[in-house]
């Protein structure tokens, strides 16, 4: 299955992600695990890390941070299972 792209993205409480994907599901991704790494360092800047925006596939903020598309689509939990 190809990766479907993001049409929008929410930033929810505790490093939680809303992602509207163009398949119209609706997943709750949770960004707390990827902050132990160096690379998202930024991130826990909690004003940086509102500046999220939608690109193609993947979510990517200002300074240049970006997540693996699979790593978003398949590691979410559907919204209406929360």
């Amino acid at each position: 299955m190809l990766t479907p792209t993001i049409d929008k993205v929410e930033v929810l409480n505790n490093y939680k992600l809303l992602l509207y994907f163009s398949t119209g599901e609706e997943k709750v991704y949770d960004m707390k695990k990827n902050l132990k790494y160096k690379c998202f360092e930024n991130l826990k800047d909690e004003k940086l890390f509102k500046k999220v925006k939608p690109s193609g596939k993947t979510i990517q903020w200002e300074t240049g941070e970006d997540v693996n598309p699979d790593d978003l689509y398949f590691n979410s939990i559907l919204k209406k299972k929360l």
